[in-house]
C-alpha cells in the first residue's frame, strides 16, 4: 500500500523527519540552536561577567594575619592577636627565597608565568564534578584561581562561584603582575598547623625564620599545600615524603634546582605540631598584659580589622626586666605558701606613665586582679595625708593615738598600741588607725577630701560595677575611706603613688609605645607629654618623706644598696574573725613606683604557711622589695627632693580638735593594719628586728610639762595641748 504521507521517513516513533531541502534547513536550525545555546550564550555570559567583574588593586586584598605585641625591647614577644583564619604574617616576594618560590610553582602551577591565569580544562573538570557529584573531579586550578578562591570568591561548590572565579582569575592575570598575583598567593594559601602563609608555615614547621629554608625543607612546605591536614609529615611520612619527591623532581624540570641538588637532597625533619608556638596567642601574665594593650587600641583608634588584617607590631612599655622581676619574685616567694594565694604587682615609671610591670595572675584568659577593685587597707592613709598637707596641716602635726569614738564605733590600733601624742609622720609610720582618723576629722570636708585627693593623683573615677568610686552611694564617704574601707584597683594604686614620686605631677598610664603594619607605616606612637600638675610640689614630697622610714621599718624591707624609697604598708580585715583578707605594699623610688597586693582566689582568710595572721610587711612587701630590687638593679641611686616644712616658721602646729557628734563611721571592713610583733618588733620596745634602734616618739600622755610652750625639736615649739 502507497503512503500519502509527504514525509516517508518513520523512526518507528510516529515522527518523521523532513526530506530534501526542509531537513536540510531543519538540521541547520537545530545546530544554529545549540551553539547559540551551548556556545554564544555561555561566551556573551563570560563576556558580560567579565566586562562588569571588578577585580581589586593587591593592596585591596587584605589578608588576615597576625598581629606580635613585643616588650619595650622590641624583640621580646609577649602575645600574638591571632585572628579566626590562624597565624599568617604578610611578607614581601623579595624576602621569600627563590628556592621556596620554585618549590610552589612545582607543586601547584608549573606554568604559571606563561598561562593566562586560569585552566579552561580545570573548570571543565570542576563542571563534570559539579554533574556526577564525584568530588574527586575538580583540580588542575591555576595559582591565579587559587588565590582568587581564597581571598576573593569563597570555595562554594556551585557553578556560579566557578565561573566567577574563572572570570575574576582571567581578569587578574590581565591587570595584575604575575609577581603581585604569586606574592599575594604565598601570603595567602593554607600549609597546614594553623599556618596561613610562607612566613608562618616556615615557623610553623621548622621553627626558624623564612631567610633560613633550605631548598629541601622548602619543597616540604610547597607539598603540604595540595592537603595540608593529610600531607602533614609528623603524622604521615610516606606519603608526605611522596609528595615531596614530586615537587623536588618539578623543581629541576622548571630550573629552580639542580640535579645534583636534587640527587643529594635529604627528607628534612620537622618540629612535633605540639611543641608549634606559632599560633600561641599569650600565656600566663602575659594573656592580661594583651587585653590592657588592645583596650588601650581601641582608645587610639586601632580596630579589631586593624589587629586581624595589618599584621601589626605593638611595642609596649613592658619592660622585660622589670615584668621577669615581678612575674619570678612572685612565684618564688609563694613557694610553700597556701594555694589559694593570689598577687598583683604593677609598675609605673613616674616621669611618663608608662607602665613597666603588670602582673595579674597566671592564668592568661582568668581573672585580671591588677585590674580588679579591693579594699585598700592602711596605704590609704597617704592620700589623707596629701589632703591635710594641701591644706597646710604639717607633718609635725601632733595627733592622739588614743582609741577614738566616732559615731558609736570606736576606732583602735592593732593589738591596742598607740604612742601617746606622736607626729602624723610617725603615726604614718606606725600606721595608727586612731591618729588618722583625728587628722580626717581636721579637714575642711572630712572624708571627702581624702576622695578629691586620692582622684586627683589618679585614682579611677569609675570602673565596671563601680559608676562611681570613693563615695558612700553617690555622696560623701564614710571616715573609713582613710583607713581602705573602698575598692581600687592595684593598678590604680600604682598610678597615684606615681603621681606622688613625681612631685605631682600626672601622667595618663599607658601600655603603647608604638604601632607599625607589616609594610612599616606607623599607625600610632605615643607623644611623650608635659603631664598635669595635680597637687602641689611640696605637698608630694611631704608625703614622700613621710613614708621614706616605712620599707626599713616594716620587717627591714629597705631597697638594696641603700637605695631610698618611699613606701606603705596595708592590711584589710576578714570581717569579726580576726584574720586579714588583704595585704598591700605600695613603694616607690624616683624612677618606678610598684604596687602589689596579695590575698586568696576566694576572699577568704590569709594565711602564712604555718597559719599565722598575714600582714602588708609579710609577702607583699617581700615581693614589693624584690621585684623593685630587680628591676632597679645597676640603675642609680636617685634621690627625692628634699620636702620644705609647712607652718614650721610662720604657725604654730595645728591642734587637734574632738569631732562633732553623728559623724559618718567607718565600717567593719576598716583597716587595723600593722602588726607589731609581725611588722616592726616591739611596739614601744628598743629595737626594729632585734637591734635597729627605734625613732623616738612624743612622751605619752600623763601629767602636762608646766610651761606653755613645748619643745618638740630643736629649735621647735607647739602650744602646750597636754593640759
Amino acid at each position: 500500500m502507497t503512503s500519502n504521507n509527504r514525509y516517508d521517513n518513520n523512526d518507528g516513533d510516529g515522527v518523521h523527519a523532513p526530506r530534501g531541502p526542509r531537513r536540510r534547513r531543519w538540521i541547520i536550525w537545530s545546530l544554529a540552536t545549540a551553539f547559540v545555546l551551548f556556545v554564544v550564550a555561555p561566551l556573551g555570559a563570560v563576556l558580560i561577567a567579565y566586562t562588569m567583574a571588578d577585580v581589586p588593586e593587591p593592596e585591596e586584598l587584605v589578608n588576615k594575619q597576625v598581629s606580635n605585641i613585643y616588650a619595650s625591647d622590641g624583640t621580646t614577644e609577649i602575645a600574638r592577636i591571632v585572628p579566626p583564619e590562624g597565624n599568617r604574617e604578610q611578607v614581601n616576594l623579595d624576602q621569600i627565597p627563590e628556592a621556596l618560590r620554585g618549590a610552589v610553582l612545582a607543586a601547584e602551577d608549573r606554568e604559571f608565568y606563561t598561562n593566562p591565569g586560569f585552566s579552561v580544562t580545570g573548570f571543565a573538570r570542576a563542571i563534570k564534578g559539579q554533574i556526577t557529584g564525584d568530588d574527586s573531579a575538580g583540580g588542575g586550578s591555576t595559582i591565579t584561581q587559587q588565590y582568587v578562591k581564597n581571598a576573593v570568591v569563597g570555595n562554594e561548590r556551585s557553578y556560579q562561584r566557578k565561573l566567577k572565579e574563572l572570570v575574576i582569575s582571567a581578569k587578574m592575570a590581565n591587570e595584575w603582575s604575575k609577581n603581585d598575583v604569586l606574592e599575594a598567593y604565598l601570603n595567602t594559601i593554607y600549609f597546614g598547623r594553623n599556618s596561613y602563609g610562607v612566613a608562618a608555615a616556615s615557623e610553623g614547621y621548622f621553627g626558624k625564620p623564612l631567610s633560613e629554608l633550605t631548598p629541601a625543607e622548602s619543597a616540604v612546605l610547597a607539598a603540604s599545600i595540595q592537603r595540608p591536614s593529610q600531607l602533614d609529615p609528623w603524622t604521615n611520612r610516606a606519603e608526605a615524603e611522596q609528595r615531596w619527591n614530586y615537587v623536588l623532581d618539578g623543581m629541576v624540570s622548571t630550573g629552580y634546582l639542580t640535579q645534583a641538588d636534587r640527587d643529594a637532597a635529604v627528607y628534612p625533619e620537622v618540629i612535633d605540631p605540639a611543641l608549634n608556638q606559632a599560633y600561641v596567642e599569650a600565656t600566663g601574665a602575659n594573656g592580661l598584659i594583651k587585653n590592657q594593650v588592645v583596650a588601650e587600641l581601641e582608645k587610639v583608634g586601632i580596630t579589631q580589622e586593624d589587629l586581624d588584617t595589618r599584621g601589626l607590631r605593638i611595642t609596649t612599655t613592658i619592660d622585660i626586666r622589670n615584668q621577669n622581676a615581678a612575674v619570678d619574685n612572685v612565684n618564688r616567694i609563694f613557694e610553700g605558701e597556701d594555694e589559694k594565694l593570689r598577687s598583683a604587682v604593677v609598675s609605673i615609671e613616674p616621669s611618663n606613665g608608662a607602665v613597666r610591670a603588670y602582673y595579674g595572675g597566671d592564668d592568661a584568659a582568668g581573672w585580671d586582679y591588677a585590674n580588679a577593685p579591693i579594699q585598700t587597707g592602711s596605704t590609704f592613709k597617704i592620700y589623707g595625708l596629701a589632703a591635710a598637707l594641701q591644706q597646710g596641716i604639717p607633718l609635725t602635726t601632733m595627733y592622739s593615738s588614743a582609741p577614738v569614738t566616732t559615731g558609736n564605733v570606736t576606732v583602735t590600733n592593732v593589738g591596742g598600741g598607740g604612742c601617746g601624742y606622736c607626729t602624723i609622720a610617725e603615726a604614718l609610720k606606725r600606721s595608727h588607725n586612731t591618729s588618722f582618723i583625728r587628722l580626717e576629722q581636721d579637714l575642711e570636708n572630712g572624708s571627702q577630701d581624702v576622695a578629691d585627693m586620692a582622684h586627683a593623683l589618679g585614682m579611677a573615677r569609675s570602673l565596671p560595677g563601680y559608676p562611681a568610686t570613693l563615695t558612700e552611694n553617690g555622696g560623701q564617704p564614710y571616715e573609713g575611706i582613710i583607713l581602705g574601707q573602698y575598692e581600687s584597683r592595684p593598678f590604680d594604686q600604682a598610678i597615684a603613688l606615681a603621681t606622688l614620686a613625681n612631685e605631682g605631677v600626672w601622667h595618663e598610664p599607658y601600655f603603647v609605645e608604638k604601632v607599625e603594619t607589616s609594610n612599616n607605616e606607623v599607625l600610632y606612637e605615643h607623644t611623650p607629654t608635659t603631664g598635669q600638675r595635680r597637687v602641689a610640689a611640696n605637698v608630694a614630697n611631704n608625703v614622700m618623706s613621710a613614708m621614706a622610714p616605712i620599707a626599713a621599718w616594716s620587717n627591714q624591707n629597705q631597697l638594696a644598696g641603700g637605695r631610698v624609697s618611699a613606701a606603705k604598708t596595708g592590711t584589710t580585715q576578714l570581717g569579726d574573725t580576726g584574720f586579714n583578707k588583704d595585704a598591700w605594699m605600695i613603694g616607690a623610688t624616683p624612677q618606678l613606683a610598684t604596687a602589689v597586693w596579695v590575698g586568696t582566689v576566694d576572699n577568704t582568710a590569709l594565711r602564712n604557711y604555718w597559719g599565722g595572721n598575714m600582714y602588708g610587711a609579710g609577702l607583699s612587701a617581700q615581693i614589693w622589695k624584690a621585684t623593685m630590687d630587680g628591676a632597679l638593679e645597676g640603675k642609680p641611686l636617685e634621690y627625692f627632693p628634699e620636702p620644705e616644712p609647712l607652718g614650721f616658721n610662720n604657725a604654730p602646729a595645728p591642734q587637734y580638735v574632738p569631732p562633732a557628734p553623728g559623724s559618718a563611721t567607718p565600717t567593719e571592713s576598716e583597716s587595723e593594719d600593722e602588726d607589731p610583733d609581725a611588722e616592726h618588733g616591739e611596739e614601744e620596745g628598743g629595737g626594729i628586728d632585734g637591734g635597729v634602734p627605734a625613732i623616738p616618739v612624743a612622751p605619752a600622755p600623763g601629767p602636762p610639762p608646766s610651761p606653755e610652750q613645748v619643745e618638740i625639736l630643736p629649735g621647735i615649739t607647739i602650744p602646750n595641748i597636754f593640759n
